[in-house]
Order: C-alpha cells, then sequence, then structure tokens
C-alpha cells in the first residue's frame, strides 16, 4: 500500500515510456531548430541582399540572446508552474516561426521570427532536459543527457540535409520551412495529450537526497534563493562556473558554424547540396557521438571529458581555417562534432551532479542562460573580425577562445562524478538501474 501511495519510481527502465516520449519531442525540437542551418544564410544573401557579415548574423545574435534570456526563465518557472505548462507554452511560441520565414518581406521579419524561435527553444529544449534528470535520477544522468542531446541534434542534422535537398530542388522558400511547421504541430499535439508532468519526481529525489561522502556539496543545501543560485551557477561554485564557461564557449563557436562556415563554403564554390552535407555532418557525428559520451562520462567521470572534447574542437576549427577543399572541410566537421559530442552531455551531467534536486531546474535553466549565450556572443564577435579581416580570422579568433576554455576546465573543475558514486549502490526507489 504505501508503494503505490509513495513518492514516484526513479530510473530510465522504471518511466521508459515517458521518458522514450520526451527524447522524440527533443528530436522534433531540434528539428524546428535545423530547419535553418543550410537555408537562412543564403536567403540573407541571394533574397535580402545582405553582405555586411555583422549584419546577416543579426538572426544568430537575436536567437541567441532571446533563448539564453528564456532559459533562465524556463528554469524558474519549471519549478513554480510544473515542467508541462513551460513546454506546452514552447510549443505554441514554435507555430509562427516557419511561416513569418515564408513570408518575410524583409530581413526585419527574418530577425523577428528568431526572437520567437529563441524563446521556444529556450522554453521547449530546457523543459526537456530537467524532466529527463526528473525521471532519470542520480545514477544515469549521462545517459539521459546523451540520448537527450543524441535526439535533438540528430534532427538537426536531419533537416539540415533535408532542406538543402528542399532548397536546391524546389528554391529557398517555402518549401524548407514547411518541414518545420509540421516539427512544430507534431510536438505540440504530443506534448498536450501525452506528456506528464515530472515535478513530482523531483520532489522525491530531494527527499531521499545524501551528502557526498567527501562534503564537497554541503553547502550547497536545498534552501538557495534564486540569486543564490545564480550566483552559485555561474562564479562561486568551481565546478558549476566552469561548466557553465564552457558551455558558452561551446555555443560561441556553434555560432560561428551556423552563421558564417556557410558563408565561407559558398564563396569556396560549393553547391548549397554539398553545402547541406557539411552543415549536416557536424550536428550529426555531435549527435551520434552523445549516445557514445553520455554513458561513458557516467563511467568515467565528467571532467576529462568536457576538456579533451573543448581542445578537439579547438583543433577542428583550425582546420577549417585552413582548409580550402569539401574533403578536408568533412574531416573537420566530423571532428568538430566529436569533440562537441565529449562536451554537451557531459556538462549538463554535471550540473545534475552539484546542483541539489530543489533548486536543480533553476541552476540548468542558469547554465543554459550563460551556454545559449554563446550564440549572441559567437555571432557579435565572429561577425566583427569577419567584416574587419575575413571569415577565417574569426575562424582563428574562435579556435584559440575555445582551446583557452578547454584548459580553464582542466584547471577549475573538479570531478563532479568520482568512482565512489559509480560503484555506490543505487537508492531503493530508483527501480531498475543497475
Amino acid at each position: 500500500m504505501s508503494r503505490t501511495t509513495a513518492s514516484p519510481r526513479l530510473g530510465i527502465r522504471a518511466n521508459l515510456a515517458q521518458f522514450s516520449l520526451l527524447v522524440a519531442v527533443n528530436a522534433l525540437v531540434g528539428g524546428v531548430l535545423g530547419q535553418e542551418r543550410t537555408v537562412l544564410s543564403p536567403l540573407a544573401e541571394q533574397t535580402f541582399g545582405l553582405t555586411g557579415y555583422t549584419f546577416l548574423l543579426t538572426y544568430v545574435l537575436a536567437f541567441g540572446a532571446t533563448k539564453a534570456a528564456t532559459n533562465y526563465f524556463a528554469g524558474t518557472w519549471s519549478d513554480r508552474y510544473g515542467r508541462k505548462p513551460v513546454l506546452v507554452a514552447g510549443w505554441l511560441i514554435a507555430i509562427p516561426v516557419p511561416l513569418m520565414l515564408i513570408w518575410a518581406p524583409s530581413w526585419g521579419w527574418v530577425v523577428a521570427a528568431n526572437v520567437l524561435l529563441g524563446v521556444n527553444q529556450g522554453l521547449t529544449w530546457s523543459t526537456t532536459v530537467i524532466m529527463k534528470i526528473d525521471l532519470a535520477g542520480p545514477s544515469r544522468r549521462g545517459l539521459a543527457m546523451g540520448l537527450n542531446e543524441a535526439a535533438g541534434y540528430l534532427a538537426v542534422a536531419v533537416t539540415a540535409a533535408a532542406t538543402g535537398y528542399l532548397a536546391a530542388r524546389y528554391g529557398l522558400r517555402p518549401a524548407p520551412f514547411l518541414l518545420g511547421l509540421s516539427y512544430a504541430a507534431l510536438g505540440l499535439g504530443l506534448s498536450v495529450f501525452v506528456v506528464r508532468e515530472t515535478r513530482e519526481h523531483a520532489r522525491s529525489e530531494a527527499a531521499g537526497h545524501t551528502a557526498r561522502a567527501d562534503g564537497r556539496h554541503d553547502h550547497l543545501h536545498a534552501e538557495l534563493t534564486d540569486r543564490q543560485v545564480f550566483a552559485h551557477t555561474s562564479v562561486r561554485e568551481p565546478a558549476l562556473s566552469a561548466a557553465s564557461q564552457a558551455g558558452m564557449v561551446n555555443n560561441l563557436n556553434d555560432g560561428l558554424a551556423w552563421g558564417l562556415l556557410p558563408i565561407l563554403f559558398t564563396a569556396a564554390g560549393l553547391s548549397v547540396a554539398r553545402i547541406g552535407i557539411l552543415a549536416a555532418l557536424y550536428p550529426a557525428v555531435w549527435g551520434l557521438g552523445q549516445l557514445i559520451t553520455g554513458p561513458l562520462s557516467d563511467r568515467w567521470g565528467r571532467k576529462h571529458l568536457i576538456t579533451t572534447g573543448m581542445l578537439v574542437q579547438a583543433a577542428a576549427l583550425a582546420l577549417i581555417a585552413v582548409a580550402d577543399t569539401f574533403t578536408t572541410w568533412a574531416v573537420a566537421a566530423v571532428l568538430l562534432g566529436a569533440g562537441t559530442a565529449m562536451v554537451y552531455p557531459t556538462l549538463l551531467a554535471t550540473i545534475g551532479d552539484v546542483a541539489h534536486p530543489a533548486w536543480r531546474a533553476r541552476a540548468v535553466g542558469v547554465y543554459r542562460l550563460w551556454r545559449d549565450g554563446g550564440f549572441a556572443v559567437g555571432a557579435l564577435l565572429s561577425g566583427i573580425v569577419a567584416d574587419l579581416w575575413g571569415i577565417r580570422a574569426a575562424v582563428w579568433v574562435v579556435a584559440a577562445i575555445t582551446a583557452a576554455s578547454g584548459l580553464i576546465v582542466a584547471m577549475r573543475m573538479y570531478e563532479t562524478h568520482p568512482p565512489s558514486h559509480r560503484r555506490a549502490a543505487v537508492p531503493a526507489h530508483e527501480d531498475g538501474e543497475s
């Protein structure tokens, strides 16, 4: 009797149906983002006649700034109102985005659509992350985040390739964006009618939460204000703050890849279809790789995967800067995806390791605020450098920043998932996970 009225069970296997559904929902979130990856830069030049890189990258800047801010509110609202209402609100905001891109008479409409896209991605992606962490429990966070991010970025890759094909065959508008509209409609339907609330799972974990044996997190108690959560995640707590800066730099180089690399490839004479392949390779390796790196971080720990991943990304960007052929760029795109796969789910798992379940959703929101702020910083920085000294110079600058970020992780972050945690017995209420 107490079993049925007690707290919800934790673990991926114990919540397999809802967990799998949330993986599918996040794939649709990634698909909505992917509709722009191949098409928007050529649209800016060919349809709207934009030539200045800084001005062209206004859509990445608008998206990144809006998504970063929305991530923060997604975390606080998820704690206050529940996860599902925030998820549904995010999908409602997605519906106008492809329609605005199809009908845009001026570049201002594209920028406005990317403001809405940033809100959509901030609410929906943040919420699916939080919900999966709620369901998975402490022993399989790396796997949970690997599955979540793999689904999202594989969908980005597939959609980038598909929109490149559609654009080459049917033109830049409207065909590629009709795919995004179908994703938004399906995501909204699933979130309204099938997805269930997971906030009680976090409350259950909080009730049985135990401190680390080494006393690392003794100061991070359950009762923290929003301001304290922000300060710990941003500056004070070594692992949380190191993860936040690494996440920001990771998306700084993703903003470069999104906004400027298609222009570099176009200038080299590559066709739209080939640019679509390159635009898809990077997130495809990123997405698939997370199915490996997420579980590996549960086995090996977080810190060294993050450090190595940042340095691999830096090397890949350096290769892009010196290359001038499709084959070399394809190799660099694979390397960039592999490095990002080492970093992306592992950073989220790190936040889940350190943050108390009572304020974990807010910590995820703050981390994602800094991480997706990297889109805006990357767009602005790379756009200014590209306007002054060329696209290759911008790639070199971002490569150097990425290498420095990896060294900061190596010096500042401690291991948040040490061997003792990996060997520890699974809590009795985390059924089915061993």
